[in-house]
């Protein structure tokens, strides 16, 4: 089975190039982020023309996610984070897929630091922690995936010292990935790749995908039920080049047939 995440940042502006990329990737289910696109405006015809159903939680500035699944029914079990009901944000969708639990998530950017913004991607992560040990303590296998706008180490930027002010890159940040990490989860592309230099996103500005100047931002965390299936995974860092695309790359990985 292969699975991917993709923040498509725009589904409608960038859906030539998605629709591209899943015909050529043939993924079998797909997180995507940064939809901005209300929940009535969602391609959902399109993507199940393409062979793709579809649950997703809309909306229009900067968020939205959403679940594809190829030839494969999609049981939604909630699509808001737990902790915080005035949370209005659309971040989190959380669905049951052939015996899979699969969330997906687009964490806070969290920048300027200091400020509210930063407070509240610290709250949101504690959410998340919540929900992650909650969810292992199903004992089925479990995968967080999607933009956690975290870089967990100085290997996962191509240069540390200029973002040591980032929220990104924060200690406070990074500990708190770390620390959903150690409850059992396993990040994936990291232990597939242990000392390689991996990255998902380049910004737009200074020619920095050329110059291969980017950051690995995007993840998957495995519990130890799949993780154990995990045989392969990469990052499709072909498509950041193509013309209209997004400021990231579909990252996927196959595991073992469940």
């Amino acid at each position: 089975m292969k699975i991917a995440t993709y923040n498509v940042n725009g589904v409608n502006g960038r859906l030539a190039v998605l629709l591209r990329w899943l015909k050529e990737a043939a993924p079998d289910i797909v997180c995507l982020q940064e939809l901005k696109a209300p929940q009535d405006k969602f391609p959902q015809k399109v993507l199940q023309d393409a062979g793709y159903n579809a649950i997703w939680n809309g909306q229009k500035q900067w968020n939205g996610v959403a679940i594809l699944a190829r030839n494969m029914e999609i049981e939604e079990i909630t699509r808001k984070l737990p902790g915080d009901q005035d949370d209005l944000q659309s971040r989190y969708i959380e669905a049951l897929i052939n015996g899979v639990v699969i969330a997906c998530l687009y964490l806070p950017n969290g920048n300027p630091t200091p400020g509210l913004k930063f407070e509240y991607k610290l709250k949101w992560f504690k959410r998340l922690s919540d929900r992650a040990e909650t969810l292992l303590h199903l004992k089925t296998p479990l995968l967080l995936i999607g933009d956690f706008n975290v870089m967990p180490t100085e290997l996962d930027v191509y240069k540390p010292e200029k973002w040591v002010n980032d929220a990104l890159f924060r200690p406070e940040v990074r500990k708190a990935f770390k620390d959903i990490v150690s409850q059992g989860w396993t990040d994936a592309i990291r232990t597939l790749y242990p000392n390689e230099k991996i990255y998902t996103f380049w910004d737009y500005f200074r020619n920095a995908y050329q110059r291969n100047a980017g950051l690995r931002i995007d993840h998957f965390l495995l519990s130890p039920e799949i993780a154990k299936k995990l045989v392969a995974g990469g990052v499709d860092s072909h498509v950041r080049g193509w013309e209209k695309t997004s400021d990231h790359a579909p990252v996927w990985i196959q595991i073992d047939k469940i």
